[in-house]
């Protein structure tokens, strides 16, 4: 995952204050006891963006060198030792000290350690608000770029499957009733069409998120020769921010992929509820396998489709945490507030969930066995053709509500006699509700024959599906 480094065990307790000396402690004569430094401190959710901080810490003192702010030897000397402490974090050989109240301090406080007053000049021109707001957003874009591939995956994943079924004809739905023949390729590419559209929101939400807020310092900039575009430029950002209080108060950003994250997830649900329910007893269109399943404490006999109701469950988080975040920033005035800190934790558990999610799905339908016979059969009976037989009325020149009508009235007709298809009346007595029919509706009337009419563009026939399918890939 992006930014992670091994959690390991604190270097040292916290002490009543909470660790070493803190950046603010100057102000201040008495520093909170240990549960209230605890209850403040955000190490425990910032902790996953230390080698993000480091990045930005080494192109801030790359650029304060160069603006000659620092002597180029100091910032040579911290380059290097924050290079040398990205790869023990990597490694393991450091640890993240428990008792820090949050990453920035940490790595501050490790380089003053090492080099005194040099590691002491890092944090001229910067705040911890411009600096937490760069870490989140190199964060997010690292572990969005991580998350996009899942999504791109899994639908090049469900296309695979949607296109070896092109030709599966099966119910479609509304209302949970059965009501016109379809595919399954083309209900599993339905799917792709909602999940490549969360592709672009992903896309779009990073795209809007590529600005360095570096340079801003606490909300009004510095009076420091500070070259934010070399910043910028160095981190891999498109451009620095434009107004320095929006750049420490904007959190759109994250409001955006928490969004992504539970429209994403929301479609995931739905997909799984439809996978629920054909599992049943009642349906059988679809047998998933052993291990994507769970059995019953008390029912020998019961195979549940535990992991499809999870991803279900699961969806609620993310919805959570777009509430939470929107419920977070409605309130506060511009610029930075403390309650901000709360900006991190709901949106990385949308993100984490969503990931997770992604790979328990796609390995679930990669698995999945679907009973093709069992989908045709079920578009017999019903009336599934009926919309079918009122547009060969149309095509006769009768108008749609009159052909409706006595489509409906068939229909009735073939209750009463205890029919299950219009295809089962005899000519004549079609005839007697519209001399119109002929016997050229009947093989018009098979669920295979409704659904390669339906060759529009978006529509079921087989070769349509197909396009679509092409269609989505090029999008990919």
């Amino acid at each position: 995952m992006a930014g992670e480094v091994p959690q390991g065990a604190p270097s040292s307790p916290p002490s009543a204050g909470g660790g070493g000396q803190v950046l603010w402690e100057g102000r201040l004569a008495e520093r909170p006891d240990a549960e209230a430094f605890a209850f403040q401190s955000s190490l425990s959710i910032d902790r996953r963006m230390a080698l993000e901080d480091i990045r930005g810490s080494r192109a801030h003192a790359a650029m304060l060198g160069s603006q000659g702010v620092i002597p180029q030897a100091d910032a040579a000397a911290l380059s290097a030792e924050l290079t040398r402490l990205e790869a023990e974090l990597q490694s393991g050989a450091l640890a993240v000290d428990g008792g820090a109240e949050d990453i920035h301090s940490f790595i501050e406080g490790v380089l003053t350690d090492r080099l005194g007053d040099t590691g002491r000049m890092v944090h001229a021109g910067r705040s911890r608000n411009d600096q937490t707001a760069l870490d989140f957003r190199l964060y997010l874009k690292s572990s969005g770029g991580e998350l996009r591939a899942e999504l791109a995956e899994t639908i090049r994943a469900l296309l695979a499957l949607a296109e070896a079924h092109a030709g599966s004809v099966m119910p479609g739905y509304t209302h949970l009733q059965r009501a016109q023949p379809v595919t399954l390729g083309h209900h599993l590419t339905a799917w792709c069409a909602g999940l490549e559209r969360d592709l672009r929101r992903f896309r779009d939400a990073l795209d809007r998120l590529d600005e360095s807020p570096l340079g801003a310092g606490a909300l009004a900039g510095s009076t420091l020769p500070l070259d934010r575009e070399a910043v910028a430029g160095a981190l891999g950002f498109a451009r620095p921010s434009l107004n320095s209080m929006d750049s420490v108060a904007d959190r759109d950003f994250a409001l955006e992929l928490a969004a992504a994250s539970a429209i994403l997830m929301t479609h995931l649900s739905r997909f799984c509820e439809d996978l629920v329910i054909w599992a049943s007893e009642e349906f059988q269109f679809v047998s998933l396998a052993d291990a994507w399943s769970t059995g019953s404490s008390i029912m020998p006999q019961k195979k549940n489709p535990d992991f499809a109701e999870l991803i279900r469950g699961k969806s609620s988080r993310t919805i959570g945490g777009l509430v939470t975040l929107l419920t977070l920033l409605k309130g506060l005035p511009y610029a930075y507030n403390k309650d901000l800190q709360e900006d991190k934790e709901a949106l990385f558990d949308s993100l984490d969930t969503s990931r997770r999610c992604l790979r328990m799905f796609r390995g679930m339908m990669a698995a999945a066995v679907f009973n093709t016979r069992r989908m045709e059969a079920a578009c017999t009976g019903g009336f599934l053709e009926a919309t079918d037989a009122a547009e060969y009325l149309v095509r006769k020149g009768l108008p749609f509500r009159r052909a409706h009508e006595i489509t409906a009235l068939l229909v009735r007709d073939c209750l009463q006699a205890g029919q299950r298809s219009i295809g089962a009346r005899t000519i004549e007595e079609l005839k007697a509700r519209s001399a119109l029919f002929e016997a050229d509706l009947y093989p018009a009337l098979s669920p295979a024959a409704c659904v390669a009419a339906r060759s529009l563009p978006g529509g079921p026939a087989p070769a349509e599906v197909r396009r679509q399918i092409q269609t989505l890939r090029s999008r990919l």
